[in-house]
């Protein structure tokens, strides 16, 4: 019963370290995206085709 105390704990440790590993990623900008924007302009303006209708004949 005491091995679960201490993989438990152990386990608790870790996931404090991770997470605190992760805040500091995040604040240095670790995920910041530097790309996108650049290229982002490239795409903006595409043109979208639409797809022409036609017209429903009846039959008379």
């Amino acid at each position: 019963m005491s091995v679960i105390y201490i993989l438990l704990t152990i386990s608790i440790i870790v996931a404090i370290v991770f997470f605190v590993a992760f805040i500091f990623a995040v604040k240095n900008g670790q995920y910041d995206d530097s790309y996108t924007p650049s290229v982002r302009m490239l795409f903006e303006d595409e043109l979208v085709k639409e797809k022409t209708k036609k017209p429903i004949q009846s039959k008379d």
